[in-house]
């Protein structure tokens, strides 16, 4: 088995602001997503190595970036985005399902830490919507 090199390319966004200008440090999100997403599939780290946790970080630090914008003004498509990821993520061979639980966890988090502006309510839904988008694929004929 091939393990995935690490991220490249250009770097998740470290914080996002909020529409009043409050921080919102992402880094910190994403590694509890990741924690309890690792809980749940302990399995991955035998196959992925530390690059998979540099991948989930990296990958929800984008999640949630996206989710934040998606909210706070809609110059992202969350979903359009999620649906991307899960089509490169199948081209990978990596189970899409695991992408559905980790934005399932991902609107979890989000709903209990982002607190500025009152956004965490808005990015949960929009993660759920996002799960429950890339599950639809799931159950589509040639679907990703």
């Amino acid at each position: 088995m091939t393990r995935p090199m690490p991220p490249s390319g250009a770097n998740p966004p470290p914080e996002m602001r909020t529409s009043s200008g409050a921080v919102i440090e992402l880094l910190p999100i994403a590694h509890e997503i990741c924690r309890r997403y690792h809980d749940e599939f302990a399995d991955e780290y035998e196959r992925y190595g530390p690059e998979g946790q540099a991948w989930c970080l990296h990958d929800n630090q984008y999640l949630l970036a996206w989710a934040i914008q998606d909210v706070r003004d809609g110059t992202v498509d969350l979903i359009e985005q999620a649906l991307w990821l899960a089509d490169v993520l199948a081209s990978r061979d990596f189970p899409v399902e695991r992408l559905v639980r980790d934005l399932e966890i991902a609107a979890d988090v989000a709903g209990k830490t982002i607190v500025a502006d009152h956004l965490g309510r808005g990015v949960s839904v929009r993660l759920t919507a996002a799960a429950i988008a890339v599950r639809a694929t799931l159950t589509e004929p040639g679907s990703t």
